[in-house]
């Protein structure tokens, strides 16, 4: 009988803290085990800020899980966002060692490690994982894959990822106070590749863009490598403070007037919506009873809710405009591998801010790209919803391991070496 294995994803974002865990067997599919989620407290534009705050939260969210499912968690794996994620490209070339001029597993290690011996401009950054962009065997290029080929004289073209060890930290800090062990540490919008992507999409070009709550960013794939990865300080939390700024209201209000009228796309300039500013739609009722003299009491006519009056018009020309302007810097970071309208791929979004109404119109005409939303169409149940996509991913990248990039050693391969520098 082949044995169950339990894989947790735990996502912690800017707004929400998302637990996911799944049991897989090698003869089945993944079959959902639990799912939560807990408001987040502590993380600042993807980045943890107070890891205190952020242990205390999923203490909360694990304990909930341990006694609604009767499950207990040990190992996670966990994601890293934020806009000090970098890539920096880096260049090696090592001598092929065996006497019969085959490359090797140990060539390949021996590259992987020259390649990031470069200087990161600062002592405080570690480097999360090597993405290699092209192998070069004996000066003859394009090579996949180079395991086994002969040759004297091997190169690697790769992109480092390189994360502040603060960050790191901040992740360890949290995981280890609620005695969890991490099994792995991944980039966010890796994760969602490993959700959303195809491996067609990969190989043709595609462009992910995650739209989360604090931050956005953009990963650029062609030919099953990745060319380009940022992340922005801005994300859907910008549109409801401007909604706020505009409509000088509370934040809350925003956000509210957001999720139930929010919209890319240009609204009618004539139909005006009257929004009550209420935390509830409680009214009190007409008093047409009798006092306590027994006479009949004249009815009371219910005062009016407080409403705030706006037109579509303006409230989508205020979201179209934050919109607009991810989208922009993300169509810098495109130009930057000279992709602009070049991805037959298209475009995929996915985060929280996907769910935006009119965004997918609006992201074909900025990119003029096919576009769609990006959903894990892997684990049945949460197929539907993009903002799970980080933690989906999480899941997957331990399912599909197996499939990872030759000689790119894994999202954060021997990250449990690295992280031993970090215990006190």
């Amino acid at each position: 009988m082949s044995r169950k294995k339990i894989i947790t994803g735990l996502d912690i974002g800017t707004n929400t803290i998302k637990i996911l865990g799944i049991k897989k067997d090698s003869e089945s599919e993944p079959e959902i085990l639990f799912f939560d989620k807990i408001d987040s407290f502590g993380v600042q534009k993807g980045r943890i800020k107070d890891s205190n705050e952020v242990a205390k939260r999923i203490t909360e969210l694990t304990e909930r899980i341990e006694r609604k499912h009767n499950c207990r968690i040990d190992n996670v794996f966990v994601n890293i966002n934020g806009t000090k994620l970098q890539l920096v490209p880096s260049h090696a070339l090592v001598s092929v060692g065996r006497a019969d001029q085959k490359v090797s597993l140990e060539d390949i290690e021996r590259i992987n490690d020259e390649v990031k011996m470069i200087n990161l401009q600062s002592s405080n950054k570690t480097i999360l994982e090597v993405f290699p962009r092209e192998w070069i065997l004996d000066g003859e290029k394009e090579i996949r894959n180079p395991l086994g080929l002969q040759g004297v004289r091997l190169e690697l073209d790769a992109l480092l990822l390189s994360s502040f060890n603060s960050d790191i930290e901040g992740i360890f800090n949290s995981v280890e106070a609620v005695d969890l062990e991490y099994e792995n540490i991944i980039p966010g919008l890796i994760a969602d590749a490993n959700a959303v992507l195809t491996p067609n999409q990969k190989e043709l070009g595609v462009a992910l863009i995650n739209i989360g709550a604090g931050t956005s960013g953009v990963a650029v794939f062609e030919e099953d490598k990745l060319l380009n990865m940022t992340v922005f300080p801005i994300g859907s939390a910008n549109i409801t403070n401007d909604i706020a700024i505009g409509f000088k209201t509370e934040i809350e209000v925003a956000e509210r007037i957001k999720k139930q009228y929010g919209s890319c796309l240009s609204g009618d300039a004539k139909k005006k919506i009257d929004f009550n500013l209420s935390s509830t739609d409680e009214e009190d009722e007409d008093d047409e009873g009798e006092d306590i003299l027994g006479k009949k009491k004249k009815a009371v006519k219910k005062k009016p809710n407080n409403l705030l009056s706006f037109s579509e018009k303006e409230l989508s020309k205020i979201i179209e405009a934050r919109v607009c302007e991810i989208f922009e810097l993300v169509d810098k970071e495109i130009k930057k591998v000279s992709k602009q309208g070049l991805l037959p791929g298209g475009i995929v979004l996915t985060g929280g801010g996907s769910k935006m109404p009119g965004i997918v119109e609006l992201a074909k005409k900025e990119f003029k790209l096919p576009c769609r939303i990006g959903y894990c169409s892997g684990l049945k149940g949460l197929e539907k919803d993009s903002s799970l996509a980080t933690v989906c991913g999480l899941v997957m990248s331990k399912i599909d391991k197996e499939v990872s990039r030759s000689g790119g050693g894994g999202v954060g391969k021997k990250i449990k070496g690295f992280f031993e520098n970090f215990i006190p």
